[in-house]
């Protein structure tokens, strides 16, 4: 199956049957996904799931790391957890990092 996701717009969100053809996993599968809070969705106006399309990044990772890693579904979540901790923190330490480089010319 192909899928495009470069070719949605940022701030649609995507029905599940979109997101499914795009991110190219069976929507059973993507299914159980939102039903773990692996993924996030929310229901529209008609009870239809409506899916963020930053969650495409989001179904990729959760899927390389399945695949390359021999763990269950509940373990995945507490390291995908893991690893958004561990990219805001890195994000604020590279942020206090350049403050702190930009004020040491004013203290020396």
């Amino acid at each position: 199956m192909t899928t495009h996701p470069l070719l949605v717009l940022p701030g649609r969100p995507l029905s599940q049957a979109e997101f499914a053809r795009r991110s190219g996993v069976h929507p059973e599968h993507l299914h159980r996904l939102f039903a773990l809070g692996l993924l996030r969705a929310t229901p529209d106006t008609d009870g239809r799931l409506s899916v963020p399309a930053g969650e495409l990044t989001a179904v990729r990772r959760i899927e390389r790391l399945r695949s390359g890693l021999p763990v269950n579904y509940a373990a995945l979540g507490l390291i995908v957890e893991l690893l958004d901790r561990i990219g805001r923190l890195e994000t604020a330490l590279r942020t206090q990092r350049a403050a702190h480089d930009t004020t040491r010319g004013w203290i020396s």
